[in-house]
Formats: C-alpha cells, sequence, structure tokens
C-alpha cells in the first residue's frame, strides 16, 4: 500500500530528492543544476568571478542582452508599465500584443496567432481544452513534458509513437484511428534532447490520409531552422498552411518569455474567447511582448545570424564525430548532445567542465530515458569556431582522448 503523505514534508517528491541527494554524497558529486551565474546568459557567462564559455543558454540568435532589444523592453514599461494588470479580454488588450501577434503570425504565413505567458502553459491550456475524452492525441515518444501535461488534462487517449518512427505512426493510426472523434499527431520542429528534426513532408502526407490533425511545437525550431529562421515549414519548402497548430515560446531565439499559438483565423478566434489558460490569465508582460517584438524584427533583417549559428553547430557536430563522439542523431542544429550513459558521469563531467571554464549542463533520467544520460551543448550565433575548439580541450581530457588536429568545413 502507497504510503499516505500526512504533511508536505513527507511528499514523495522530497523524499526522491532526498535520495538523490545522498547518493551524490556517497559518491561525491556536487549538484550540478541551480548554478548561480552574473549577467546576461550568453555566449559567455560570469560565475563566481571567471568567465566561462557558456553552453546552457536557449540563446540561439545572440539576442539575449541585444542593446536594440534591452530598448525595447524598457520603452515599453515606459508607457505601460510592467505589466497590463488585467486579462486582456477585460482591460488587458494593449497595441503591442497586437503588433507581436500580427508579427508572428506573418513570421509563419498563416492568418493569426496568439500570444500566452508561459510557453508550458500554452500547450497544456490549449491541448485541455481543445481535445476531449472521445479523442486521441498521438506523439513523438520524446515530446516535451508540456505535451504530456496538455494531454493529461485534456482527457484524450495518449499514445506515443517510437521516435522519429513514422511507419510506426502510420500503422497506429491505422488501428487506432476509427475509434476517435479527432485524432491530433504531435511533434517538435526540433527535439531537445538530441538535435534532430522530423520529416514533416512525410507527416503531412500522413495526417491527411488518416484525416487528423497535425502540430509542430518549435520551442526549439523557430531562428534556428530555414534559410531566414522561420522554422520547419521554411526549411522543409512547404505550405505552413497544411499544419493546423504551430506552437512556439519566446523564450528561446526570440529573447524575451512567454509562449504562442499560430494558425488559422477560427483557431486563434476560439483560443482568444475560450482557452482557460489565455482567458483567465494576466495578459502578456508589455516589456516581454517588445523584445520578441523587437527581436523579430532584428531576425527578419539580420538573417546571417540564423547562418553564423548553423555554421559553428556544423562545426562542433563535425568536430565531435571526428573524435569518435557519440552525438546521437543531431542533424548539427544548435543542438548537440555528447551522450555518457551514466548519470554519475555527467554528473561529475558537467562539474569538471565548469572548472576547466566550459559551462554545460548535465540531462540524466528522468528528463531522457535511463541509461541515455549526456552533456547537452546549445549553440549560439555568437559563439566561435574558436570557442569550440576550446571547449573541446576539458572534455577530450576527461574522456582520455589524445586531442588531434581537426578540420571542418565549417571552420
Amino acid at each position: 500500500m502507497t504510503k499516505r503523505a500526512h504533511s508536505l514534508s513527507d511528499h514523495r517528491g522530497l523524499r526522491d530528492l532526498a535520495l538523490l541527494r545522498q547518493v551524490g554524497r556517497l559518491m561525491r558529486i556536487d549538484d550540478p543544476f541551480f548554478r548561480l551565474s552574473e549577467g546576461v546568459n550568453a555566449n559567455l557567462v560570469q560565475k563566481d568571478g571567471s568567465t566561462l564559455i557558456n553552453f546552457s543558454s536557449y540563446n540561439y540568435l545572440g539576442l539575449a542582452g541585444d542593446p536594440r532589444v534591452d530598448a525595447a523592453a524598457k520603452q515599453a514599461i515606459d508607457e505601460y508599465g510592467t505589466t497590463v494588470s488585467a486579462s486582456r479580454l477585460v482591460s488587458g488588450e494593449r497595441r503591442i500584443h497586437q503588433q507581436l501577434e500580427t508579427a508572428l503570425a506573418r513570421a509563419y504565413g498563416v492568418d493569426a496567432a496568439l500570444t500566452f505567458v508561459s510557453g508550458h502553459a500554452t500547450n497544456v491550456s490549449m491541448l485541455g481544452y481543445l481535445f476531449g475524452p472521445k479523442d486521441l492525441i498521438i506523439h513523438d515518444w520524446f515530446a516535451h513534458n508540456s505535451i504530456f501535461e496538455g494531454i493529461r488534462l485534456s482527457g484524450a487517449t495518449r499514445l506515443p509513437f517510437p521516435h522519429q518512427d513514422l511507419e510506426a505512426l502510420d500503422a497506429m493510426l491505422t488501428k487506432h484511428r476509427h475509434k476517435h472523434d479527432n485524432v491530433l499527431i504531435v511533434v517538435e520542429g526540433l527535439y531537445s534532447m538530441d538535435g534532430d528534426l522530423p520529416d514533416l513532408p512525410a507527416l503531412l502526407e500522413i495526417k491527411k490520409r488518416h484525416d487528423a490533425f497535425l502540430m509542430v511545437d518549435e520551442a526549439h525550431s523557430f531562428g534556428v531552422l530555414g534559410k531566414t529562421g522561420h522554422g520547419l515549414a521554411e526549411h522543409h519548402q512547404v505550405d505552413p498552411r497544411e499544419v493546423d497548430i504551430w506552437m512556439g515560446t519566446l523564450s528561446k531565439s526570440l529573447a524575451s518569455c512567454g509562449g504562442y499559438i499560430a494558425g488559422s483565423t477560427d483557431l486563434i478566434d476560439n483560443l482568444k474567447h475560450w482557452c482557460p489558460g489565455f482567458l483567465y490569465s494576466v495578459g502578456l508582460p508589455p516589456a516581454n511582448a517588445a523584445a520578441a517584438l523587437a527581436a523579430l524584427d532584428i531576425l527578419d533583417r539580420e538573417p546571417e545570424r540564423v547562418q553564423r549559428l548553423r555554421q559553428v553547430s556544423r562545426h562542433m557536430l563535425e568536430t565531435a564525430r571526428a573524435y569518435g563522439l557519440d552525438t546521437a542523431t543531431a542533424m548539427g542544429h544548435a543542438i548537440i548532445p555528447i551522450m555518457l550513459y551514466d548519470d554519475a558521469k555527467a554528473a561529475r563531467f558537467s562539474n569538471a567542465m565548469v572548472q576547466r571554464g566550459v559551462n554545460v549542463l548535465p540531462v540524466i533520467y528522468p528528463a531522457v530515458p535511463a541509461k541515455k544520460s549526456r552533456l547537452r551543448f546549445f549553440l549560439s550565433a555568437d559563439h566561435t569556431p574558436e570557442m569550440i575548439d576550446q571547449s573541446f580541450e576539458p572534455l577530450l581530457e576527461l574522456l582520455k582522448i589524445k586531442k588531434q588536429p581537426v578540420l571542418s568545413s565549417a571552420a
């Protein structure tokens, strides 16, 4: 029988945390998480008076701390204050919200967009509202926690398909589609743990054949994929209107905070008037909306940022492979995992890398499957090939791999 918690201090989460800390002490591993840093979380970061090369930031385009983005946020505070102090339905609607949503819809090439105050809450609330117990939501096994939570809230049947296995997806839909009213296929534009991306044209063919909807979570792919950074549809050169739901976040390439949904006028009108996570929440803070709008404008005017990110990402991937390192299924798009397959080793290596001037975090169970632990490198347009090469030195030392000159086409 499961022990009943009689106080919040006896919650299962705290018991699990105590066990993890005990194991860490026994293995003499310092906790690698919640490291205190100073300043902007950019390609370089300040920690304990030292400057580290930083690979633990979603700052893909190097726009966090950009003076133009900061200035837009400050101007919005001067004009609107730090909060709109109400749900947008009642008195929280501001012109800056409308400007950002119009710009997002234009960037995607769809009718409309809607912003939420949290990326995680965007998925939870949107999925929880749009779908119900008679529906099926079938998703890639490596989908984000927010998708799982949204499906749980909806009451829909949840079926995961093996990562990137579209034959399995097709077979599962053949078997289960007829049992449900609505079916939604959910994938990510760029998978945050492995750095690979889905075959969008094949997914569109599958969704049409099975009369399903398709949702793409572009939290990590917008600003990264495509010639001008406009995401997975631009990368594959398909009509973005063929995807029913585009989801993204403002906290990564767009140097702000919040989430958004983009799609048809009907979809956005529905969510705007009935989706609880939007309807019953305060509107996006003006500074966040203005920062994202400024970042989006810079992305459109400076597409070379996307090219620099692609070049440095390819350089890191090719260098890692030249040394025989396991990069899983990474494709050279801003996210490069170095697989270690051992939680303790990943934590130790992360701490050792910090001591050697490189800030990179481990990813361990349950964030990834058991025995799939890794160091995860997030790349920025502001990283340079020299920074990458310098950062490999301590990693190779820890792995006891002899350093040799590496030639890269992206160098």
